[in-house]
């Protein structure tokens, strides 16, 4: 299992989530993190999964 960094920000710049999500790998971060994304209700909000070596996964302004 890998470890990923998800943040979302709201346009103040106030930070709403900053957690480490693990998956098994980039394909598996994408689908996953997304599904997560959308159960914490911040689809629409700033927000980027990045792996350990700082890889961009997800990402919306």
């Amino acid at each position: 299992m890998a470890q990923y960094r998800f943040t979302a920000f709201e346009k103040t710049g106030e930070t709403l989530f900053d957690e480490t999500w693990e998956f098994d790998n980039d394909d598996v971060a994408k689908k996953e993190g997304q599904r997560q994304i959308e159960e914490k209700g911040v689809t629409e909000k700033t927000h980027r999964l990045v792996n350990n070596a700082g890889k961009l996964i997800l990402f919306h302004v």
